[in-house]
């Protein structure tokens, strides 16, 4: 019969358990992270499918399907390497109450922010990039926006909480200049009168990765950009598990193309919304999610 070491050894498990098995830092304003993940549990300014406020658990949970890969494919480094990545874990607000979320969320984004740290946000549904944005300008000014989805979320009809009205409120609010914003995916009611390039998705498909990315980056210019993307720009072929699907959207392997495209903007915050797992098939929508995220995270490497 074996017997049990007293000593217990810590390198046999890991410490909890955040995206792509980092450290969960539960005060992050102290640390010395470059990029931090913030989880969003968010979804009562959904207008369809709920159910995106368990999203940023399963993003978390399935990339553990990517941790294990040192030299991610394209790139040939590990970007944990290169910077420091910690998750906070999810927002704590008053559930219930929309706006405790927005102020806390705020009040979060704006105390990581002014501690010199980037922020990489997983939704919830799409109405949290709002008190994101009016965190990120407070510190870098008017935003150029880079928003992949299927709806413009520019419809002035909502409610105050409604996650289709966040990029009518921005410009009001001087938080993003439509003139320097970009929409791509989008295959649903907008007008042109706001003042967006659209990329509608039936272009989107039919244009090459290399057209689209040089069409960011001449509309950014040389803004400050926030970089936004509603899982359900993708068709429902690839992500189902999400609040408002809409056929024709791009593929997985498209997006990710692009993404990588735009390595050496000046992309100053990002999130990703839109996860419903419930809706979910093998965890695909999850699965591209981390992917994307991942991503992201490569476009802050400045080595």
């Amino acid at each position: 019969m074996s017997t049990l070491n007293n000593e217990f050894d810590n390198s046999l498990v890991s410490n909890a358990f955040g995206f792509l098995r980092q450290e969960l830092v539960f005060n992050p304003y102290d640390s010395d992270a470059d990029i931090v993940i913030t989880g969003v549990p968010f979804d009562m300014a959904t207008s369809g499918r709920a159910g995106s406020r368990f999203g940023p658990a399963h993003i978390r949970q399935v990339s553990t399907n990517l941790a294990w890969e040192h030299c991610r494919y394209p790139h040939n480094f590990d970007i944990r390497e290169k910077l420091k990545i910690i998750d906070c874990g999810d927002l704590v607000y008053q559930f219930g109450n929309n706006q405790d979320m927005v102020d806390k969320l705020e009040a979060h984004a704006t105390r990581l922010i002014n501690a010199g740290k980037k922020m990489l946000t997983f939704g919830g549904d799409h109405f949290i990039t709002l008190p994101l944005l009016r965190a990120h300008a407070k510190k870098y000014g008017k935003l150029a926006l880079v928003h992949f989805d299927a709806h413009a979320d520019t419809y002035s009809n909502g409610s105050t909480y409604d996650h289709g009205t966040m990029f009518y409120t921005a410009p009001i609010e001087g938080l993003i200049d439509p003139k320097n914003s970009i929409q791509i995916g989008i295959r649903t009611e907008y007008q042109e009168s706001d003042g967006f390039e659209v990329i509608h998705g039936n272009l989107a498909n039919d244009l090459n990765v290399h057209d689209i990315v040089q069409s960011i980056k001449d509309r950014v210019g040389s803004r400050p950009i926030y970089l936004t993307f509603d899982i359900d720009c993708l068709d429902p072929s690839a992500a189902p598990g999400t609040g408002t699907p809409v056929c024709g959207g791009i593929t997985t392997d498209k997006a990710l193309k692009i993404i990588r495209g735009l390595y050496g903007l000046n992309i100053v915050g990002m999130d990703i919304v839109e996860v419903a797992p419930c809706y979910d098939v093998s965890d695909i929508t999850s699965l591209a999610a981390a992917t994307l995220a991942l991503e992201m995270l490569y476009l802050q490497n400045k080595a």
